[in-house]
């Protein structure tokens, strides 16, 4: 094989938001050559940012986009509580301060905000959306970049590192059928997590792992976190710990997008394959607990759940791009879904019997709950009686993992001895653990990326004398 070798000021590994807010950062801060390595190609670049849609913002008023205010500690009360505690409170604050100085940013790039439609996703107060979402957004980044003189690798993975006494001195990157050695005076890794790959998956939960949807980028194989951590980088977070979506088990194994997840969760009830309720689907507003619900189906046998609703919360919530088994009876809709009928019956009528009738809205945590019922469903609880029936089955949707690499508020990465690395920065989800030790928040990810991509570019541009 044909190898080469390439100079240049910063090299960034990755080709998604937080990549592009490190490379753009970069030019901005006086970098003259800065390369992106991007394994997808082109009609796939950006990672899991081509799937979003919004991004969590803190303010203290009302803004174009955003209605009422979100303030910082409100923000910071949320996601300790999805969090549990595990997360860096320092760092998290920084992020969450940074929202309007990268919201700015952002639209001085060319990014686009709209208000959030109407519906029941509750974000038109804390998440400011992309127009166009996130393809949208990263054609935007892709399109700055060119202007700024940015060169782009497409197909090109990264093979090897050479991080020697913490210091990065160059990569291999495989491009078609060509090897390329870079050298740079410093490197932003930010080429996501390890979750298309579905070994390691299975290292961290069993075979129960070959079960699950990956609904983020097929490209993202941790390739180059595992580079990291064997070249001696400290880890940070747990291996199991992921945005875990619950989502529609007939979506595709890879790349299937936020089209596939299921919102109608707390207006109904879910049940195992055993017909057995196993959470409060009420416990709190969407936003927060959306993503816990991929690890509760995981832990169910086979790992798969079904979403039961009736006919009074059609309309309700955004559905999955599959339409759902309809029946005209429970017990129709149980064997149409090949579930034990008599016991998805008796779990229905045990759940209609222990509803306490209260004024149902869902734009508020409401008084509509259950008693005497266990698991309890603390809100927007309402009988499943109004034929017809329908049903939804769901699978863990995979989106990224938290297992990354230890950094500090200047995004420097630390060896597993506990020193700085002198040129090695890292943004979005190969450091998101360091915030996110469990749990997530909506659109909390992409701010993560945007502010340590952009801390990471202009640290990476003084390295090299920018």
């Amino acid at each position: 094989m044909h190898t080469r070798t390439v100079t240049t000021d910063i090299v960034i590994l990755g080709g998604g938001n937080a990549a592009l807010c490190a490379a753009l950062s970069a030019r901005e801060a006086g970098a003259r050559r800065v390369l992106v390595v991007e394994v997808a190609p082109p009609a796939f670049r950006g990672g899991n940012s081509r799937h979003t849609r919004n991004l969590r913002a803190m303010h203290e008023a009302p803004t174009e986009v955003l209605t009422d205010a979100y303030p910082e500690e409100e923000y910071w009360d949320d996601l300790l509580r999805v969090t549990g505690g595990k997360t860096n409170e320092d760092l998290a604050r920084m992020v969450i301060r940074s929202t309007g100085e990268c919201m700015d940013w952002m639209k001085r790039q060319g990014v686009r905000f709209q208000p959030a439609l109407g519906g029941t996703l509750h974000l038109g107060r804390t998440n400011a959306f992309f127009l166009g979402g996130g393809k949208a957004l990263m054609n935007t980044y892709y399109d700055a970049a060119e202007r700024a003189g940015i060169t782009v690798w497409y197909n090109a993975e990264v093979v090897d590192l050479d991080l020697g006494d913490g210091e990065f001195r160059s990569a291999r990157v495989r491009v078609g059928d060509e090897e390329r050695t870079v050298q740079a005076a410093a490197v932003v890794v930010a080429a996501g997590g390890f979750e298309a790959n579905l070994d390691w998956l299975r290292q961290a939960w069993g075979e129960a792992a070959s079960n699950f949807i990956v609904r983020g980028s097929p490209y993202n194989k941790g390739r180059v976190l595992r580079l990291m951590l064997d070249k001696g980088a400290q880890s940070v977070g747990d291996p199991t710990q992921c945005h875990a979506v619950a989502i529609d088990a007939r979506a595709p194994k890879f790349d299937g997008g936020i089209v596939t997840r299921l919102d109608c969760v707390s207006l109904g009830i879910v049940v195992n394959n055993r017909g057995e309720r196993f959470y409060d689907e009420g416990e709190d507003f969407w936003p927060k607990r959306y993503a816990i619900w991929g690890r509760l189906v995981a832990r169910q046998p086979e790992q798969i759940a079904y979403s039961i609703i009736d006919s009074k919360a059609i309309g309700r919530f955004m559905p999955s791009v599959f339409p759902p088994v309809e029946a005209d009876s429970i017990g129709e809709l149980a064997e149409k879904l090949d579930l034990p009928a008599d016991a998805v019956t008796a779990t229905v009528d045990a759940f209609n019997r222990a509803v306490v009738p209260g004024t149902f809205d869902h734009q508020v945590l409401d008084d509509c709950h259950t008693r005497d019922l266990t698991p309890a469903k603390s809100h927007w609880a309402m009988p499943i009686d109004q034929p017809p029936f329908y049903g939804y089955p769901l699978r863990p949707g995979i989106t990224f993992t938290y297992l990354g690499v230890k950094v500090d508020e200047r995004a420097v990465v630390y060896t597993d001895n506990g020193r700085a690395m002198q040129n090695v920065f890292a943004a979005g989800e190969i450091m998101a653990g360091n915030i996110l030790g469990q749990g997530y928040l909506g659109g909390l990810g992409m701010l993560i990326g945007t502010a340590f991509g952009r801390i990471a570019g202009k640290q990476a541009a003084a390295c090299a004398g920018g």
